[in-house]
């Protein structure tokens, strides 16, 4: 994961956002989803590609060039907390983005901003 790939998915986030304060719930959600968690940075890689168009599971493995297993756990994960809504059973299920997602989408800005702070941090063991 690179500061420039940060920086890319920040101005996508920022076209698409509208002017309104996020509520407090939802930013701690996001917060949690994308920076405080293991594979945020992957769930953030799935959001993008979601944010242009639909995918099944097998096809976001393949673009993200990930094992079809971690993908699945990760829509499992977005799914069980209102980030994308599934179409479908079984293998062919198409996943598209949440109402909820869309109209909160800014707070995912600042997710991205805590993600990128986190990212530079220099841990110091004593």
């Amino acid at each position: 994961m690179t500061q420039a790939q940060l920086m890319a998915f920040k101005e996508i986030i920022r076209s698409r956002a509208e002017q309104r304060k996020p509520d407090k719930q939802t930013s701690k959600l996001l917060f949690y989803l994308f920076t405080s968690t293991r594979g945020g940075f992957t769930r953030l890689r799935i959001i993008m590609l979601l944010l242009e168009r639909s995918y099944n599971t097998h096809q976001l493995a393949q673009e993200l060039e990930l094992d079809y297993k971690a993908v699945q756990h990760h829509m499992k994960v977005l799914e069980k907390n209102n980030m994308v809504l599934k179409i479908g059973e079984r293998y062919g299920a198409v996943f598209y983005l949440s109402t909820f997602l869309e109209v909160n989408i800014g707070a995912l800005d600042m997710a991205i901003d805590k993600l990128d702070r986190k990212m530079n941090q220099k841990k110091v063991y004593l």
